[in-house]
């Protein structure tokens, strides 16, 4: 049988009242506020990590106000997943061979994180995860929504789940496994930053019309165990400034949690211009800081990840609902960015399309429109979260660290003091595939190797994310034009998906090494954590990031 002829046999179906995709904490936040409202409500969760939180990676600090909201007595429970709440806050101006700490008074009371805890957003997930299955919610893990279904009438019903066993060459193998529909009367996207999805719901239904351009950076985080004299519980240490240049956004992070775990983490605003920038490696050359290094002598690292993170807040949100479903989450993009904190308004995102959801379904409603999921949210925590901190990205983009946060600073005080801003609400301006600059116009950047003690290199490094894809199946990193990567991107900006892939999924291979002579790109699809940054920062947009086999990917236990 051939694949063509396979996949024309009809797929198995179930019915649900409201299918969910993803198992992050959006979507079985909606879960389980759909039970609370109403137990009779049928609801499945479909998520692609092996098990939920494989692929849920996060700083985290995290503001509990979600889960407060969602679950009053998680606080008392024993299983609860976060158990370090933030006892010092240090916010540091990095400089090469210094560091200037910041005076918390200075900070806008929103920067505050006294009150917020420190933890897994993984650990988090697995816990909601039991509480819905606990309400009667279907959750799905290893399981990849690959296709948006549709009614007659244009309206979403469903989603499929991919095909398993469809070998590299695109032939049918032994272990060919037809996908599964998962119909609802409602479906709602919380596939994370920018999902496979998200992408189609957005394009096909005009989302973005008259939003600004969804802002991305990219994530990077290590978990060490640090030696018990040199771990401070529940300390949040947040830095800018080096190795990054001026003109350049992003930070850094250091959480101590539980029994002396610290999370480090990079963050790179995605819309930097130099193409010979690698956030991989910005990140390693930031633990070898001074102020920093000393923290990690005699350490283990455990674990390391990446993700992408969306960062147009406010005025980037795009319209969140379509006929037949919505947009909750990451998906939409309710990251505040100077809090570096998404997760509460994810939950809260989940909650207010339930609410909402509840009362349609009770009504009979199917497949129509909830335009209330829309209209509420900013006037909501959401929105009061988000307004205030509308600028920062913008400000930062536009003149720089230095000045751009000075003024992000002051606006983000007089927002909280009087409620208004001098400067309204500032534009994003390009996308950030447009921002780089050719090869021509730049100094390249050249990295200091790795020293296999404070600074690691990707292969390593991915081996600790414990990820993993079933080999025999086609490459789920599509190219639209295959001869865009060595024609145009190479010789123009030296071909950036080999430097801004945090995992080593992208290569140029030369038949003579020396010489560089019959340059050939390779895709590593094996590689890939899913973050999904060659779809956002492809200069081109010639890099489709598409699910590959359920349960593949990372296997994330503790980020």
């Amino acid at each position: 049988m051939d694949l063509k002829e396979a996949q024309s046999e009809p797929r198995e179906s179930m019915d649900y009242d409201v299918v969910i995709v993803g198992a992050g904490p959006a979507g079985l936040a909606a879960a389980i506020r759909l039970k609370q409202l109403d137990e009779t409500i049928s609801v499945v969760v479909v998520e692609k990590g092996a098990e939920v939180g494989a692929h849920i990676l996060s700083g985290a600090v995290i503001d509990p106000v979600g889960l407060d909201a969602l679950l009053p007595d998680w606080r008392q429970d024993e299983a609860r997943p976060l158990t370090t709440e933030v006892s010092e806050d240090i916010f540091y101006f990095l400089t090469e061979p210094n560091g200037i700490r910041l005076p918390n008074f200075g900070m806008p009371k929103l920067m505050n994180n006294h009150g917020n805890f420190v933890g897994s957003l993984g650990l988090v997930a697995k816990y909601l995860a039991g509480r819905a299955e606990a309400l009667g919610v279907e959750i799905y893990p290893g399981f990849a929504a690959a296709e948006l279904l549709f009614n007659e009438d244009g309206s979403v019903a469903g989603v499929a789940t991919g095909d398993m066993g469809i070998a590299r060459d695109g032939t049918v193998s032994e272990r060919f496994t037809r996908g599964m529909e998962l119909r609802g009367r409602y479906t709602l996207l919380g596939e994370g930053a920018r999902g496979s999805l998200s992408k189609i719901a957005i394009r096909k239904f005009g989302l973005d019309e008259g939003r600004e351009p969804q802002k991305y950076g990219i994530g990077l985080k290590e978990i060490w165990q640090v030696k018990p004299e040199k771990f401070h519980k529940g300390r949040v240490q947040h830095s800018f400034g080096w190795p990054l240049d001026n003109g350049t956004g992003g930070g850094s992070f250091l959480y101590h949690f539980d029994d002396n775990l610290v999370t480090v983490g990079f963050v790179v605003h995605l819309n930097y211009t130099n193409p010979t920038l690698s956030p991989f490696d910005e990140f390693q050359r930031f633990k070898t800081h001074p102020l920093i290094r000393d923290l990690f002598d005699g350490a283990k690292r455990l674990s390391y990840g990446s993700r992408a993170i969306t960062e147009g807040g406010f005025q980037s949100v795009p319209k969140l609902t379509f006929p037949g479903g919505a947009l909750i989450g990451c998906a939409a993009g309710f990251v505040n960015v100077p809090r570096i904190k998404g997760s509460h308004n994810a939950i809260l995102s989940g909650m207010q399309a339930a609410e909402h959801l509840a009362p349609a379904l009770a009504a009979g409603r199917s497949y129509d429109e909830v335009v209330e999921i829309e209209t509420g949210w900013r006037d909501s925590a959401i929105g009061r979260d988000l307004k205030p901190v509308r600028n920062v990205k913008p400000l930062w983009s536009k003149y720089g660290t230095l000045l751009g946060i000075g003024l992000g600073g002051i606006d983000m005080w007089l927002n909280q003091l009087f409620g208004w801003s001098p400067f309204g609400t500032l534009k994003h301006g390009k996308p950030d595939y447009a921002t780089l600059k050719p090869l021509s116009e730049v100094k390249p950047i050249v990295y200091p190797r790795p020293d296999g003690k404070i600074s690691f290199d990707k292969l390593s490094s991915v081996f600790l994310s414990s990820t993993n894809h079933e080999e025999d199946q086609p490459a789920h990193l599509k190219l639209t034009d295959p001869s865009i990567p060595i024609d145009k991107n190479l010789p123009v900006y030296g071909e950036p998906a080999r430097l801004y892939c945090p995992a080593g999924v992208y290569e140029v291979v030369y038949k003579d090494a020396e010489a560089k002579t019959e340059p050939r790109f390779v895709i590593n699809a094996q590689n890939c954590v899913h973050c999904k940054t060659c779809d956002i920062k492809d200069p081109a947009q010639n890099i489709t990031w598409m699910v590959p086999e359920g349960g593949g990917g990372p296997g994330y236990s503790n980020m």
